[in-house]
């Protein structure tokens, strides 16, 4: 993963511990099965379940999806493990396209169901590789600071 829009991370003094700041707001959580977290999504951090059950969105806060390719067995034992948690009439099942991509262009597929995606990289992704492979701090924050532009299309 790729993370931005701290807005602490600005001017940040280094190996200060970013990731938590925001605007004071959350968006809805709007997870939907045609969006999902094949390499290059953008979607939405969050806070964790325990403080945050309604898994809503940060209203600053995004990750650039960069991942690997799962096995097909691996998909299906991460369904398993997601319905062990939810009731019949919820059940999580990664979709024919979701584990053909899996398979083949990879992703992150654990986050699934589980925060919003709202976008794709759809030209550079080239560079979200170079931005993954900076050496990064205990708390994965890159040693050399990186500066992100990003422009968001309809």
């Amino acid at each position: 993963m790729v993370q931005g829009g701290d807005p602490e991370s600005r001017d940040a003094q280094k190996g200060k511990r970013l990731g938590s700041g925001g605007p004071g707001y959350t968006v809805e959580a709007e997870m939907l099965d045609q969006y999902f977290h094949q390499k290059g999504a953008l979607a939405a951090a969050r806070q964790p379940d325990q403080v945050n059950p309604q898994k809503r969105s940060s209203g600053s806060q995004f990750y650039i999806v960069q991942g690997k390719t799962w096995p097909e067995s691996q998909l299906t034992g991460m369904e398993m493990q997601k319905n062990a948690r939810r009731d019949s009439t919820n059940q999580f099942k990664f979709t024919d396209v979701q584990r053909k991509i899996y398979g083949t262009i990879g992703g992150y597929a654990p986050l699934d169901g589980e925060y919003t995606v709202f976008g794709q990289v759809i030209e550079g992704m080239e560079v979200i590789d170079k931005i993954a492979a900076n050496s990064v701090d205990p708390q994965n924050r890159p040693i050399e600071d990186i500066k992100m532009t990003v422009t968001v299309l309809d």
